[in-house]
C-alpha cells in the first residue's frame, strides 16, 4: 500500500484526485450511516467505517475514530458494570 501511496504522491494532479475521491466516498459513507442510524441495522457501524476511510488520510478523522472507540469502551464498561450490580440486587 505505501508504494501505491508513494506513487500517487508523486503526481501532484493524481494525488489531489485521490484525496478529492477519498474525501468524497469516506463522507458519502458516513453520511449514509448518519441516516441509517435510527433504523434498525448498522447505522452505528458504517458511520465508524467512514470515519476509517477518512482517518486513511486524515489525521482529525484518526484522532476522532480514537476517541469514539474510548468512548465507546468506556460507555460498554458502564453497561456492564450497571448490568451486573441490576443482577446482584434480584439475587438474594
Amino acid at each position: 500500500m505505501s508504494r501505491w501511496r508513494v506513487a500517487i504522491q508523486k503526481r501532484p494532479w493524481l494525488d489531489r484526485v485521490y484525496r478529492v475521491l477519498l474525501t468524497a466516498v469516506g463522507a458519502l459513507i458516513v453520511v449514509i450511516g448518519l441516516i441509517l442510524v435510527p433504523l434498525p441495522g448498522p447505522g452505528w457501524l458504517i458511520v465508524f467505517i467512514g470515519l476509517t476511510v477518512l482517518g486513511s488520510e486524515y489525521h482529525w478523522a484518526r484522532r476522532l475514530t480514537s476517541w469514539l472507540r474510548m468512548q465507546l469502551a468506556r460507555f460498554w464498561t458502564w453497561w456492564r458494570a450497571r448490568k451486573e450490580r441490576r443482577e446482584a440486587r434480584r439475587l438474594p
